[in-house]
């Protein structure tokens, strides 16, 4: 009985076991195809983000070659030991423009640097070198050479950036660029525009001193070449030298500093034309009031204020194009003598137009008021002979009466036949007669200007063009 009950129990149970246990492997069979797929779908996904990333992140042939991955290239070659000697050579392409306004040149040269570093060093069985666009630069150390005293500076990029990079088998480094660069250039304009200036382009590490880094010409004095065909309109050439030298920071010490140094001589001629040679006509036409009659004030008085206007409007050129310096100029010197030598035929005009009225009113007191039938006054004497009379030269009024009722009576009487020759006579009278008048009609002062003013100006422009040629 109690077997009976047993098969009977087993019998209900085995579809219930037998059902989940099928369950159950279904169950893990579905786990199983779920996590294969995930799995399959993940390892996809993780190929083709790694292949992604290695085409960003894989080296080109040439960084593989040089091993770029392999070094710290923030260092500099031989961290921790010798400084890195860094050798330059220059070639000056041209000298764009030189500004005394702004007292700076801009230069366009072709900077190059020599330098070793065996981390770049590579295999080559025909020892040829590579070279490279400014591309790589930023993955590899460069020296960071810098211009002293620059106000602005720029690689050229027409039409792709100018710069290049050479390796070579045995780690040498050659780095080139074509940069124009505008640097200050302290001017000396006291002998201005008879002038040499000397200017510098200095070039210096901006991080780096003398115990990490060595900056030297590459070949001495050959290190610095020019082309043949530089030329400025203001200034001659003289030299270009290259030197070296030391400069102190006090808070980060000694650095190496090379120099690049040229001599410019100006040009005269065109200060000549526009600047000395119109000073010396102005002064030479302010000599004319001295042979003018003193009586022509309009004459003489327009004539000096012209050339005072003339000369300061030369002043006022000349400065504007020159800085606001504290010292006077060599052209200051010549202009503004000048310009008092203009000035003084003003005064002297002055002083004899004043002390030729003294007289006059000084002698009519001493004289009185002339009388008679045929006295006459100087602008009717003026009419007669056409010129001006001071009271001291003056003829005699009566004997100039006179003589012209003797002249009338002589032209009635005398004869058609001689009346030629009597003209003649009296034509030549005339002239000597002016010629005296002329000349006894100057004042002392004029007499003496004529000779005094061009002497003294003569004897100056042999001392100001001694001293400064």
């Amino acid at each position: 009985m109690v077997l009976v009950m047993k098969l009977l129990f087993l019998t209900c149970l085995w579809p219930t076991v037998v059902l989940h246990s099928f369950q159950s492997q279904h169950y893990h069979l579905h786990q199983q195809q779920q996590f294969s797929f995930l799995r399959k779908h993940n390892s996809k996904r993780e190929i083709k983000i790694r292949k992604l990333d290695s085409t960003k992140v894989r080296p080109l042939k040439s960084e593989q070659l040089l091993r770029i991955e392999d070094h710290d290239f923030a260092l500099r070659p031989g961290f921790g030991g010798s400084p890195i000697p860094v050798g330059i050579d220059v070639q000056v392409e041209s000298i764009d423009s030189i500004s005394e306004v702004d007292m700076d040149f801009t230069m366009t040269l072709y900077l190059r640097h020599y330098w070793k570093d065996e981390r770049l060093s590579f295999p080559s069985t025909k020892n040829k070198s590579m070279t490279f666009d400014g591309r790589l630069l930023e993955k590899i150390w460069v020296p960071d050479v810098f211009f002293v005293h620059s106000k602005r500076s720029f690689i050229h990029d027409t039409t792709v950036e100018n710069v290049m990079l050479r390796v070579y088998p045995d780690g040498n480094v050659l780095f080139s660029l074509r940069i124009t660069v505008s640097a200050m250039c302290f001017m000396d304009f006291s002998r201005f525009p008879l002038d040499t200036q000397n200017c510098s382009l200095e070039l210096e590490s901006y991080a780096y001193n003398e115990d990490d880094l060595m900056l030297y010409w590459k070949h001495g004095n050959e290190s610095l070449s020019t082309d043949e065909h530089i030329s400025l309109s203001q200034f001659f050439i003289e030299e270009f030298s290259a030197s070296s030298g030391l400069a102190f920071y006090s808070s980060t010490g000694w650095y190496n500093r090379l120099f690049i140094n040229f001599a410019l001589r100006r040009h005269i001629f065109f200060f000549v034309l526009q600047s000395y040679f119109p000073a010396m006509l102005m002064v030479m036409l302010s000599w004319v009031s001295f042979w003018i009659d003193r009586r022509a004030v309009p004459a003489r008085v327009s004539l000096g204020i012209t050339t005072v206007l003339t000369m300061s409007t030369i002043i006022t050129g000349v400065s504007a194009s020159m800085p606001q310096v504290s010292y006077i100029k060599a052209v200051d010197v010549y202009l503004w003598i000048s310009f008092l030598f203009v000035f003084l035929s003003v005064i002297e005009y002055a002083a004899v137009n004043y002390l030729t009225t003294t007289e006059e009113r000084k002698q009519l007191k001493k004289r009185g008021k002339a009388s008679g039938m045929y006295s006459i006054d100087a602008v009717q004497a003026m009419a007669f002979d056409g010129c001006y009379h001071d009271t001291d030269v003056d003829m005699d009024l009566t004997a100039f009466s006179v003589r012209c009722e003797e002249n009338v009576t002589r032209a009635r009487a005398a004869s058609i036949p001689i009346l030629g020759a009597t003209r003649i006579k009296r034509k030549r009278s005339l002239k000597g007669n002016v010629g005296r008048i002329i000349l006894q009609n100057n004042h002392v002062i004029d007499t003496y200007s004529r000779i005094i003013f061009p002497s003294v100006y003569i004897v100056f422009n042999f001392f100001y063009w001694g001293l400064y040629i």
